[in-house]
């Protein structure tokens, strides 16, 4: 038999259980009776913080209204489309201004290697250069004196803006440091090396102007006296007017003769002046060629009286005007011939400058520019529209710019050149194109003469 206790264990176990599981029931009820006034509370009418914290404002909750809920979802997700958009677009300008960035700063750093390939001269530069340190060695101070500032006197400094004066020289000069100290190698007072073609060849690659120098230029032996004007202006100087040391002809005949020689030389055939520079200019074939009497006669009678020919060549157009009171300088570079002594020599004024310097002349002053087949397609585009623009702003007001024989391709005619100039705002007086007789390889080349206006407004 067991013992009381043995028959008591098992009805204690029951009664335990039996009290664990009400306890359990009493307390889901209470969450359940809890959670149930929380919802209540919640979800009524309206609920006032004021109780809480003092303010008053209702919080509608309506966690049962499954169409509110829908519409509120809808509403999110529309506006979650719409930012998902704006964000895509603000990508897509982000992506745009990174690029322009990129060219930017490319464009920078193209912009800095060449100003620092260049050596721009400004005013810390200068100071710079006028040490005794220059580039790449050291400047002499002959060239420090050349191109340095000079203090001027007490009173000069508020009628020049300035208490010193610099002597221009051009920028490409300080890129080739030894060419400009050979250049400035000479001794003071004493003579010039004879280097023109040394020294042109700086002008050519920006070294323009030159630094003035301290030294006599060579003089040509048993120099003969210029023969008078009007017979100078066709007449063939003596061998003696000039120096012929740069030069590969060592007379003017021999520069005449050449016209027969196979090769290219500039202005082969214009240092005969018997031949067809006798002719230039004379007559109007309603065309290509214009004749001066005819672009003057556009004009009132002496109104046209001074003006300058770009790449005159030996200075006939010069010449041809020269016998009706008018005068013109003529810009020359002497490429295969002694082309300014030779102007200089018919009694008529050269000037020694490339097509890319900016012409020496104040605005509104000219009353006539002519250039024949200088101005053409072999100056780079933006080059050409800078000196075309410098054209149009020497001449004055009603000034002529006749451009003669221009000469480019076809396609050029119309896509560049034509927009070009209606880009400067000359007014056309009179145009006509055709094509090139003598089109060599290349059987699209063309010619147009333009007589333009620079507008009086």
């Amino acid at each position: 038999m067991g013992s009381p206790d043995d028959d008591d264990h098992p009805r204690k176990q029951a009664y335990h259980h039996q009290t664990h599981n009400r306890y359990k029931l009493k307390m889901l009820l209470l969450v359940i009776l809890t959670n149930l006034i929380t919802v209540y509370i919640f979800t009524g009418p309206s609920f006032n913080f004021n109780h809480l914290s003092g303010y008053t404002h209702h919080l509608p909750l309506p966690l049962w209204d499954c169409a509110t809920l829908s519409q509120d979802l809808n509403s999110t997700k529309s506006e979650l489309t719409s930012t998902h958009s704006q964000i895509a677009e603000l990508h897509q300008q982000l992506t745009s201004t990174n690029l322009l960035v990129q060219s930017l700063l490319i464009e920078l750093n193209r912009v800095h290697e060449l100003t620092t390939t260049t050596n721009q001269v400004s005013e810390p530069l200068m100071k710079t250069l006028l040490n005794d340190d220059f580039t790449l060695g050291v400047m002499s101070n002959e060239l420090k004196l050349a191109i340095g500032p000079h203090k001027l006197p007490l009173g000069y400094s508020p009628r020049m803006g300035s208490n010193e004066l610099c002597p221009p020289v051009g920028a490409g000069c300080l890129r080739f440091q030894d060419e400009l100290s050979q250049y400035m190698t000479y001794d003071v007072g004493g003579e010039c090396p004879v280097d023109d073609v040394f020294a042109q060849k700086l002008m050519l690659k920006g070294c323009e102007p030159l630094p003035r120098r301290r030294c006599h230029p060579k003089s040509p032996a048993n120099y003969v006296e210029p023969t008078g004007v009007p017979d100078s202006l066709w007449a063939t100087p003596p061998d003696t007017s000039i120096i012929w040391d740069p030069y590969t002809c060592k007379s003017y005949q021999c520069l005449i003769d050449r016209k027969n020689v196979p090769g290219y030389f500039d202005c082969k055939d214009c240092f005969d002046l018997q031949g067809r520079e006798k002719t230039r200019w004379l007559f109007d074939n309603g065309g290509l060629d214009y004749g001066i009497d005819q672009v003057l006669g556009i004009k009132p009678h002496g109104t046209i009286r001074i003006g300058l020919d770009i790449g005159g060549g030996t200075g006939t157009f010069a010449a041809r005007m020269r016998e009706r009171n008018i005068t013109i300088i003529t810009s020359s570079m002497n490429l295969d011939g002694p082309f300014n002594s030779f102007i200089a020599s018919r009694g008529l004024i050269p000037i020694h400058v490339s097509v890319s310097q900016r012409l020496p002349f104040f605005e509104n002053t000219m009353d006539i520019v002519h250039s024949m087949h200088v101005l053409s397609n072999w100056i780079p585009d933006a080059m050409l529209e800078f000196t075309l623009y410098d054209i149009y702003r020497v001449l004055r007001p009603g000034g002529l710019f006749w451009l003669d024989h221009f000469f480019c391709l076809g396609s050029q005619l119309n896509q560049t050149y034509v927009p070009m100039l209606e880009r400067t705002g000359f007014k056309k007086l009179r145009w006509n194109a055709g094509m090139k007789l003598d089109r060599g390889i290349n059987k699209n080349e063309w010619y147009f003469s333009a007589l333009l206006e620079k507008p009086r407004i």
